[in-house]
């Protein structure tokens, strides 16, 4: 389903000069982070994805989507390398940080990795791009926006989240709607993706408030909680260290847990690996970002 949804995406061929950019250590580190947040190890009975999609696969998507409707290559680049500074588990660490709302704690390291790739450094250099170009993706409103806007970071989420945990949205819906997607001129004067048809933007947000729902469900937040306490245990025990977060991957992660001996512990994971839905307790949730959008049709912003 995923190399379908892709294979749409590539139709519009890129810029040869680009995919060089796809060799880089800091982007191919990705491959070994799942797009959701580490719950590809979770129990089956809460989380039952069909496929293991990386936050590579994202950040190329965000990548393509931004080149399509804009064919500049800094806005390609500021899409692939948006997520370069997501650790293991991905947003459970911004949970353990208690960056509950934004969820965008770890963002700030984004620059520091960025600099640490010799060879993205060589090629920056090759094609005059400067750096602050690609670091500050938030300047580019088609990688990148505020909701209730929709931006290629968002839309690519709500097709990822629709195939493979709210199931709910198919290849069919996808392909309809990239073949209504347009790029319009905001009322803040920003280029921001909308459709040209109310049809196709009504699924999309229909989708997006499922997953709405979902990822403020009682089971979602546990779970999110769950994990990040796990991951504070390693740290504060020192079995690892938090900038392994960048280093290692979830599997070496998942090794490690395995190996500890502390009953209370062994517990928690075991209860990660294995409870059951009707099992997960009732608790009063933290605020959690609204995943809230409005889109616009034919230039004008809807509400659904």
């Amino acid at each position: 389903m995923y190399e379908y949804y892709k294979s749409l995406l590539l139709k519009d061929k890129i810029d040869t000069s680009l995919s060089k950019y796809l060799n880089c250590k800091a982007l191919i580190r990705l491959k070994n982070i799942g797009y959701f947040c580490g719950m590809d190890y979770a129990s089956k009975d809460i989380y039952n994805f069909n496929e293991y999609i990386s936050r590579y696969d994202h950040s190329l998507d965000v990548a393509l989507l931004s080149y399509k409707y804009t064919k500049d290559k800094k806005a390609f680049l500021a899409g692939l390398f948006h997520d370069i500074s997501t650790p293991c588990f991905s947003h459970v660490i911004d949970y353990m940080n208690k960056d509950y709302i934004k969820q965008e704690s770890t963002e700030k390291y984004t620059l520091e990795v960025l600099k640490r790739d010799k060879l993205l450094i060589e090629y920056l250099k090759e094609d005059n791009i400067d750096i602050e170009d690609i670091s500050n993706f938030k300047k580019y409103s088609i990688v990148d926006n505020d909701r209730p806007k929709l931006c290629a970071d968002r839309l690519d989420g709500v097709f990822l989240t629709g195939m493979f945990w709210t199931k709910n949205i198919s290849t069919f819906d996808i392909s309809n709607a990239l073949n209504h997607l347009t790029l319009y001129n905001n009322l803040e004067n920003e280029m921001e993706l909308g459709f040209d048809d109310y049809k196709v933007a009504k699924k999309l947000m229909d989708v997006n408030n499922s997953i709405d729902i979902i990822s403020h469900s009682n089971e979602d937040n546990f779970m999110m909680e769950l994990l990040a306490s796990l991951t504070k245990y390693v740290i504060n025990n020192e079995y690892l260290n938090y900038e392994d977060l960048y280093i290692l991957t979830e599997d070496e992660i998942h090794n490690i847990f395995n190996k500890i001996e502390d009953k209370s512990f062994k517990e928690k994971y075991i209860l990660f690996k294995t409870i059951k839905l009707e099992d997960v307790p009732l608790k009063e949730m933290p605020y959690i970002k609204k995943r809230n959008l409005k889109l616009l049709v034919n230039g004008k912003r809807i509400i659904n």
